[in-house]
């Protein structure tokens, strides 16, 4: 008896808190919907986005509103003074950012990029800007030796390489998976993960202890994404990739580490996506907006950095606007 006694009275003793929250949710104004979240320096755009589409490979001079990529209160401090950074996809979005703020921290730089010559010299004129040299290399990775040429080419220039970025990616949704061509699946395997192999290949014999590799994952190859399905797989890839090569280079004193962005504001998506899905990218995303360059780029940073990171290989940063 005593023990029924106890149940109902942890029972009642339920429903009484349940009776107390139900009271303050009804009593509770409802909630505004929610801003996006401003966290930085400054404010950054969030959507509705005007509805835009492009042609591949994208083109940054074309978007609206401009991507933010110059990170204007980032302050330097020779975090990667004399160093040498080749930036695959360095021409705009993400790959842009990086190349400005390496530069800020003391870099040289190589820019490798396919065919968006305007993107690439603004790229170079913002690097230089910095007070770095810069290279232009217009190269498809996805082949073995345009990668092979790309690093022989920064050697050249520069005599070293000591941060190797891999960041060129191809990206475009297809919502039936049925869909998915065989020169599509081709295409994003070859330049995705094939240029990844090549670039850290060709470029590992010219780095030193010291040197670092960054590759650029996603957060679809985390969760997976079903309109992006091969997309996801290179990813995902990526990041066991960048896991297994930073065991294998360990004994040459290269760490090897990857950041995995969510929803950036850059020439990838708006070369992907349909105009209106444009329109509200990453409005799903906690903060309510995508990333604007500006806000991964210093995590490449502290990856490059040997004053930083330099007990940390084999890692996946994720940076993703919350969970």
């Amino acid at each position: 008896m005593r023990m029924k006694s106890e149940i109902a009275g942890e029972a009642a003793k339920q429903r009484h808190i349940q009776r107390s929250i139900d009271a303050k949710d009804k009593s509770r104004p409802k909630a505004k919907q929610q801003r996006a979240m401003q966290a930085g320096a400054r404010n950054y755009p969030e959507p509705p986005f005007p509805e835009q589409h492009q042609p591949k490979p994208g083109h940054e001079w074309a978007i609206e509103p401009a991507p933010l990529y110059d990170a204007p209160y980032y302050l330097g401090s020779k975090k990667l003074d004399g160093k040498v950074a080749l930036i695959t996809g360095g021409d705009s979005g993400i790959g842009r950012s990086v190349a400005v703020l390496f530069a800020r921290e003391g870099a040289d730089i190589a820019i490798v990029y396919l065919a968006e010559d305007k993107d690439a010299q603004e790229t170079k004129e913002a690097v230089e800007k910095e007070g770095a040299s810069c290279v232009l290399v217009k190269a498809d990775v996805s082949k073995r030796e345009h990668c092979h040429r790309a690093v022989a080419e920064t050697v050249g220039k520069f005599g070293r390489i000591d941060v190797l970025v891999n960041n060129a990616a191809f990206q475009i949704h297809s919502q039936d998976f049925s869909e998915v061509t065989e020169e599509h699946f081709d295409t994003t395997l070859k330049t995705n993960l094939y240029g990844y192999f090549h670039m850290a290949q060709e470029a590992v014999p010219h780095m030193k202890p010291g040197s670092a590799i960054i590759n650029t994952g996603s957060v679809t190859g985390i969760e997976g994404s079903k309109a992006l399905v091969d997309y996801s797989m290179t990813k995902g890839g990526i990041h066991a990739f960048t896991r297994a090569l930073s065991g294998s280079l360990i004994g040459k004193g290269i760490r090897v580490n990857a950041v995995a962005p969510g929803p950036v504001w850059t020439p990838l998506n708006p070369a992907d996506k349909e105009a209106d899905d444009v329109a509200k990218f990453g409005a799903d995303t906690p903060m309510k907006r995508p990333a604007q360059p500006e806000e991964l780029a210093p995590a490449y940073v502290f990856l490059a950095s040997p004053h930083c990171s330099s007990y940390i290989t084999g890692e996946i940063l994720p940076v993703v606007g919350g969970y």
